[in-house]
């Protein structure tokens, strides 16, 4: 019983991200071709054993290649991990107060706090977004606020740029900065701001160095869960930013979808699934040194 509960998950991961990784690298090792499916080689066992030995020799890395000498890859790459990471700040300066406020609030007002973080989950993330479009357009509700508080003189450019698809990250996100953080401040216990008081500490010098430290795992969580999505979004800066934004989730739907040529595609997704997978393994080692820590 024991071992078919641990063969459980390993299978799981097998069949959803081991098996679909592999063909997704073989496909990035072969040729384009006009052709269903739309590169070449296919693996065909009626050859038998001399079918196999063509197959493996015709095999090569020249998409990778052609992703150091295109400058339009390397570029989406690195937009990418810049929109993440200035995203994933933002998203830490308003989720951290959010968070922090609801760990502070009386206990029966915290599940309707819960519920007000967690609620925009109920609808659907493409109409949330497309809700964006309706308010940071130049007819938007934003701008038709803000002209008539006479805070502007003419409507703002908000829409189909990077400031709208940071805006539509950080809405998006910002559940999965909270919810680390509150569960780290949860726990913090407030007579150690209370001593720190009392040894001369002003409020905002114990919050630096208390309730910051204390709540470090929460925010190393919350910035894991955010920057990992966020560098590979594609719906957030195909509808808010356009054609101005460079994603490299953007760049992996054209060459799939428009271009058509899969084995580039596969080649700059398992590129993008590597650099992954050094947060991914960050996050993970930081979740054990924390579960070791709790006991």
């Amino acid at each position: 019983m024991r071992r078919l509960l641990i063969a459980v998950p390993f299978l799981w991961l097998l069949a959803l991200f081991i098996v679909p990784f592999v063909i997704v690298f073989k496909i990035s090792l072969s040729d384009l071709a006009v052709a269903i499916p739309p590169y070449t080689p296919t693996l065909d066992f009626a050859e038998g054993w001399a079918g196999i030995k063509a197959f493996f020799a015709e095999l090569d890395f020249e998409n990778y290649i052609w992703l150091t000498e295109d400058d339009l890859y390397w570029k989406a790459y690195l937009s990418s991990f810049k929109i993440a990471v200035i995203s994933t700040l933002l998203t830490l300066l308003v989720g951290y107060p959010i968070a922090y406020g609801i760990a502070r609030a009386p206990q029966e007002w915290r599940a309707l706090l819960f519920m007000l973080v967690i609620l925009p989950f109920w609808t659907s993330f493409l109409i949330r977004v497309y809700s964006w479009m309706g308010i940071l357009s130049q007819e938007g509700y934003l701008n038709q606020v803000l002209l008539w508080i006479g805070v502007i003189n003419e409507p703002l450019i908000i829409l189909n740029t990077n400031i709208a698809v940071y805006i539509g990250i950080v809405y998006t996100y910002l559940p999965f900065m909270i919810l680390p953080i509150y569960a780290a401040l949860e726990k913090l216990d407030i007579s150690l701001l209370e001593a720190a008081e009392d040894l001369g500490c002003s409020r905002f010098s114990a919050f630096w160095l208390v309730t910051i430290p204390l709540s470090k795992q929460g925010i190393i969580a919350g910035s894991f869960l955010v920057f990992i999505p966020t560098i590979g979004e594609f719906v957030i800066p195909s509808l808010l930013g356009g054609s101005r934004t460079l994603m490299i989730g953007k760049v992996l739907w054209e060459e799939f979808f428009s271009n058509r040529d899969w084995p580039v595609a596969s080649a700059v997704a398992v590129v993008l699934l590597l650099i992954l997978i050094i947060p991914i393994v960050l996050f993970q080692r930081n979740e054990q040194k924390q579960r070791e820590a709790d006991q």
